[in-house]
């Protein structure tokens, strides 16, 4: 046994992808004692800029928006009590297909070995029991979420260490459920959504058989949506954020991962990334 304490280590591409994808667990796990690393790889450069202005457009200041996420960044994190925070500063590729993804120094044109043993240096000072990034696809294509899981793969690989390693996920049920809130939102005021992006949505996640392991954050809902709203740059692309918090809580309290390695012998279908570990 050892007086180090447990620690889960989050791999995320972007500032405010910590609070979409794991908002929960980060928050759940610090409120029991864990320590909490973030690891976000990119600047956020290519987010929105003040008012709502596009990367390309008039007025868009790469510089000037990967300051202005890096603050948004510390408050969401504050807001979810993580314990550590590194940043590998690379320019944010933007989405697929922009011409900033062949840019030198963007993440995506990173080699792959560079930006993993930036991070293997990280897992061995931080020591990770858990460690969480995304599937191959980055979760729905994004060339830095692509990235950030080809690094957290290859920096496993580099070190001595055998944390539990997840990758994030949705089950088609909770994809399903979305779909149904987009609908209904836009019998508001919202603009009706773009037939292809809801068409992508479906293809997102996994079947809910096929996901192994189910953390119930609803306790920590108010906290995941706060860590969200302090990104407010980009609350133009935070569909979550529409909600208000009581709906918000409804749909977001459970977040869903697959393990891919696991040295512990705990149960194929978990509630708990540290099952087997205390």
């Amino acid at each position: 046994m050892t007086d180090r304490p447990l620690t889960l280590m989050a791999v995320h591409a972007h500032p405010d992808d910590e609070a979409t994808g794991t908002g929960g667990v980060l928050a759940r796990y610090a409120a029991e004692g864990i320590r909490t690393v973030l690891v976000t790889c990119t600047d956020g450069g290519c987010g929105d800029g003040p008012g709502g202005v596009k990367p390309g457009e008039p007025g868009h200041d790469p510089v000037a928006v990967a300051a202005m996420r890096r603050q948004e960044l510390l408050e969401s994190c504050e807001v979810l009590k993580v314990s550590d925070l590194e940043m590998l500063d690379y320019a944010d590729s933007g989405m697929t297909g922009w011409p900033s993804n062949d840019a030198p120094g963007s993440f995506w044109q990173t080699p792959v070995e560079e930006g993993a043993a930036r991070l293997a240096e990280l897992m061995r000072h931080y020591r990770p029991d858990v460690v969480v990034t995304y599937d191959e696809n980055g979760f729905y294509g994004h060339p830095d979420h692509i990235q950030a899981h080809r690094i957290t793969m290859a920096a496993l690989e580099m070190v001595e260490l055998t944390p539990k390693v997840y990758w994030t996920t949705m089950p088609h049920s909770a994809m399903r459920q979305f779909q149904e809130t987009m609908r209904e939102f836009h019998e508001g005021d919202m603009p009706e959504p773009d037939p292809a992006e809801v068409a992508a949505m479906a293809e997102i996640g996994l079947p809910d058989d096929e996901i192994s392991t189910w953390v119930e954050t609803t306790a920590f809902s108010d906290q995941k949506f706060d860590a969200l709203a302090a990104h407010a740059s980009q609350g133009e692309n935070i569909f979550f954020l529409k909600m208000g918090k009581e709906r918000f809580g409804e749909l977001m309290g459970m977040e869903t991962f697959v393990r891919v390695k696991d040295s512990t012998g705990s149960p194929a279908r978990e509630d708990d990334l540290f099952a087997g570990l205390r």
